[in-house]
């Protein structure tokens, strides 16, 4: 289909389709062919192909059609002459998604599809290869949390020099819009790995080199990052390969870890107080340890160090253990800044705690370069060695931007949000891509086009907007916690305990004997009258209920009534039970006796469209309205609110609405759990024949999976 005549190829307009589409895969798979061929053939300069020529550049589309997306940068290009200063740098990011290889016909296009795009028409032949990936790029502001899905390329394999060039060229493009790219971050992964290289990055401790030129050879350098949790799972991979890492007089025995996610909930007595009025008595408390709580993190020290001073003997000499935790979790706080009001090393990178911040980096590279295994061989040679070098790369990007870039005179904003180089803003927008697509599995070129579409169509590129990455309600924070769901002690004692799984709730806890002597909760909890017991037993229930699938360590502590006298630590907390039943904190106490208020106000009505969701979410609405005013819920997340981006939709808001769901559900479905009669002291629970105590419009409790998987 290609013209063999030289004067055929004069002019980039002139081209025909095959033509362009020739020239687009050379440049991106075979760079080298492709400079070759220019000096047979008159082929358009490299960078030209980005270049708006009379109404299509070569790579670039309008709508939602593979290749860069025309109508993002034309909206990018009018913030950057409006003058506004977010716009001026930015990080580029990719990932790829799997593709289910299908060929389909468009009754629209009178085309066939499923074929490689690269953005200069479908590859439309019988032996064209069908497409296996979409490869998805996106810019992310560096001093404003803006986002910006720049285009997508399907591709039936992928290369390191192809996503390479294909970053180059989306730097290039940028530029020509007056956009900066500081820095780029893709996954920490044999094809990251090969990416890196690609541009000229040198991973390896002792020649690292963090930064690339772009266009080559010129003044201006681009950092490379990897992406915190791809690395944080590859170090998690080689600790459980090598059970123990050595490093001077220390030993991190992977052992410590894996016994305190398979710690079993263990019974704890205390002498009663004597506001209970009893001499001698005994209250319950049971140790149990929070599953959601990160492998890496400050409440896993805390934990392990409690518990050797506790002295179970499985927890001895795990001050190694605790130290190299220790160490990891300053370096995701670090990594996991989000926004200017985080804390300690989450906060943003500043002249102020940028020795901190340095000092931690040179202490942990002489920790990962001395680490050996059991047989003395040094991990940052082996072949679990690219999450620690990960870190490393990650901790000369951060000196080098700081250094030239916040340093430097005319520099708008002081500080860096570490958050814009994870790939977490990518994931959020994937996993609105995938809800659009409508299935879990790979989707088709023509569903994920059409999803794609679907998102594009409501994309806002406004700072902080959650349409810009067409994610709806859910937050950075959620998307971060979720990506990590594997690398908490609940996915250790999923390894550990297959068949188990997660823990789950007790069974619905309206029988005899569960309610028995008065709480600390609150005076009400004295009140052993039905209405109140069954309140109390039934908070308890939505409690264990959440915490099953609460990915959050801070939120799902909240959860409880807990005694913070023995150790104010998130991971492992004392909590009060009552028989079986676990006491709820007094927030959640508060709120499920709001709901019961509510029910009972307006549950007397004689309303026929009590079968309908429109009125489970009247009560929700009712249920807020008498919360409004009330004394502050959850004290203890005070400070976590400040780790998510500062809106009405955070986790307070977000617990509170999941609270109140399940509740409802649980209390407008009682008549599921009255198959036979409860007794509760000297009062008795009779089922209604054929009348639920309250109408039934959604089944039996179930989460909001929206909300929760965060």
């Amino acid at each position: 289909d290609l013209p063999c005549e030289l004067h055929s190829w004069r002019q980039m307009a002139e081209y025909s389709p095959e033509m362009r589409q020739f020239v687009c895969v050379l440049h991106l798979y075979h760079i080298k062919a492709y400079d070759y061929l220019r000096k047979i053939l008159p082929l358009p300069h490299p960078y030209s192909l980005t270049k708006q020529v009379f109404i299509h550049s070569w790579l670039s589309n309008n709508e939602a059609a593979a290749g860069f997306s025309n109508d993002i940068f034309l909206q990018l290009e009018e913030n950057v002459e409006r003058g506004d200063q977010a716009y001026r740098y930015c990080t580029v990011m990719l990932q790829d998604v799997s593709l289910q290889k299908q060929q389909e016909w468009d009754p629209q296009t009178r085309r066939l599809t499923g074929f490689v795009d690269l953005g200069a028409g479908i590859l439309d032949a019988d032996e064209a290869p069908l497409a296996s990936e979409a490869i998805i790029l996106m810019a992310v502001g560096i001093s404003s949390p803006w986002t910006a899905p720049l285009g997508y390329f399907f591709v039936n394999s992928t290369t390191g020099c192809l996503l390479a060039q294909l970053l180059r060229q989306t730097i290039h493009k940028l530029n020509n819009i007056g956009i900066i790219v500081l820095a780029v971050t893709t996954g920490a992964s044999a094809l990251g790995a090969e990416t890196a290289r690609a541009l000229g990055i040198r991973i390896d401790p002792e020649r690292i080199c963090c930064t690339f030129q772009h266009p080559p050879g010129s003044a201006h350098s681009i950092t490379y990052f990897f992406d915190v949790c791809h690395a944080l799972q590859l170090i998690r991979n080689a600790l459980q390969c090598f059970q123990k890492v050595e490093w001077l007089t220390d030993s991190m025995w992977w052992q410590h870890v894996v016994e305190l996610a398979a710690l079993r909930e263990q019974r704890v007595l205390d002498p009663c107080s004597p506001k209970s009025g009893r001499s001698g008595g005994k209250e319950s408390y049971h140790l149990k340890v929070n599953l959601a709580t990160p492998l890496f993190s400050e409440g896993v020290a805390d934990a392990l160090e409690h518990l050797q001073k506790l002295g179970l003997a499985s927890f001895q000499n795990c001050s190694g253990t605790v130290k190299f935790v220790r160490l990891m979790s300053s370096l995701c706080d670090v990594f996991y800044g989000r926004g200017p009001y985080g804390r300690g090393l989450k906060e943003p990178l500043l002249a102020e705690n940028y020795t901190k911040i340095t000092n931690l980096f040179n202490e942990a590279k002489s920790f990962f370069v001395n680490l050996r295994d059991s047989m003395g061989r040094y991990i940052i040679k082996s072949k679990r060695k690219l999450g620690f070098q990960s870190f490393l790369l990650n901790a000369e990007s951060l000196k080098w931007l700081y250094s030239n870039y916040m340093c430097s005179e005319g520099t708008p904003s002081h500080q860096l949000q570490t958050y814009a180089f994870s790939l977490d803003p990518l994931e959020l927008f994937l996993r609105a891509l995938q809800q659009a697509c409508g299935s879990s599995g790979s989707p088709t070129c023509t569903v994920f086009q059409a999803a794609y579409h679907k998102l594009l169509a409501s994309c806002s590129l406004s700072p902080g907007s959650q349409h810009g990455s067409g994610s709806g309600n859910t937050s950075s924070l959620d998307i971060s916690l979720s990506c990590r769901r594997d690398l908490t002690l609940g996915s250790i004692y999923a390894q550990c305990n297959p068949a188990r799984g997660r823990t789950l709730a007790v069974e619905y806890p309206f029988c005899a004997g569960l309610l028995l002597r008065s709480s600390p909760l609150s005076n009400a909890l004295m009140d052993l009258s039905l209405d109140t017991q069954s309140v109390t037993c039934t908070a308890g229930f939505v409690a264990e209920q959440l915490a099953c699938d609460l990915q959050c360590e801070a939120c799902l502590a909240s959860l409880f009534e807990s005694d913070e006298s023995r150790l104010r630590c998130r991971s492992v907390l004392y909590i009060k039970k009552l028989g079986r039943v676990s006491l709820p904190s007094a927030s959640v106490y508060h709120i499920t006796s709001i709901l019961e208020q509510v029910l009972n106000w307006y549950g007397k009505g004689g309303d026929g469209n009590k079968n309908t969701e429109l009125w489970h979410l009247s009560l929700e609405q009712k249920v807020f309205q008498e919360l409004l005013g009330e004394s502050p819920l959850f004290p203890t997340l005070t400070n976590h609110l400040f780790d998510g981006e500062l809106s009405i939709n955070n986790h307070y808001t977000i617990l509170v609405k999941e609270i109140a769901r399940c509740y409802l559900n649980i209390r407008t479905n009682l008549a599921q759990h009255l198959n036979l009669k409860y007794s509760c002291g000297r009062h008795r629970l009779k089922r209604l024949k054929g009348k639920p105590l309250l109408p039934s419009p959604l089944g039996s409790c179930q989460l909001s999976q929206t909300h929760m998987r965060a």
